[in-house]
């Protein structure tokens, strides 16, 4: 059996409040802004494929009283992307040693992916990754799993698919993938262990 990590939650800690957090010196306006001006739908479509200079001309024509800490956003992107997660690390490298095929599915900007990939050495475990922003295509939309799916020619019924966000998951169940959500380490392992019939 195939082996799909996302990556943002499950192999690396990514979070705008890293650097956010000590620009506004505020966490309820922070939060504010993160909830009301850079929200998370704002981000996928830079995840999509459209460039951050594009979307942040269109949310500071939106909010120009938010300018500066927009404007903050891409120029700050490495300071949010924290440390590698351990426990999600150490599954990777152990599926690694034990042969299974591991591939990467996850929805990250294509200008700053090189930064991931030059900071975490794991990401060379991989035998093939998908990244939204080239593809311009996100989950849980079923085009980005077709095109793994199809791309490295594997089954879905032949696939688990670990990722932290539970509509991702939903998708990936109903194309037949098996879907595992990250919650707790130990959940995870637990039904790795049902499905893959291996001590993990």
């Amino acid at each position: 059996m195939t082996v799909i990590f996302d990556f943002g939650g499950v192999l690396v800690d990514w979070n705008q409040r890293y650097y956010y957090r000590q620009y506004f010196n505020d966490d309820e306006r922070m939060e504010y802004f993160l909830s009301h001006v850079l929200t998370n739908e704002w981000n996928l479509e830079n995840d999509r494929g459209r460039p951050y200079s594009e979307g942040v001309r269109l949310l500071c024509a939106q909010y120009p009283e938010w300018r500066e800490a927009i404007e903050a956003f891409p120029t700050h992107w490495p300071e949010m992307l924290h440390a590698a997660k351990p426990e999600g690390v150490a599954l990777l490298r152990e599926l690694k040693a034990k042969g299974y095929k591991l591939y990467g599915l996850t929805n990250w900007s294509a200008e700053n992916i090189g930064i991931a990939y030059g900071r975490y050495d794991f990401f060379s475990l991989f035998d093939g990754i998908v990244v939204s922003g080239i593809e311009r295509q996100v989950k849980p939309e079923p085009q980005i799993y077709h095109t793994l799916l199809d791309r490295y020619n594997l089954q879905a019924d032949d696939c688990v698919f670990i990722d932290d966000n539970a509509a991702n998951i939903a998708t990936a169940c109903r194309l037949g993938i098996h879907g595992v959500l990250y919650d707790d380490i130990h959940n995870v392992r637990a039904q790795l262990r049902q499905l893959l019939g291996d001590d993990i």
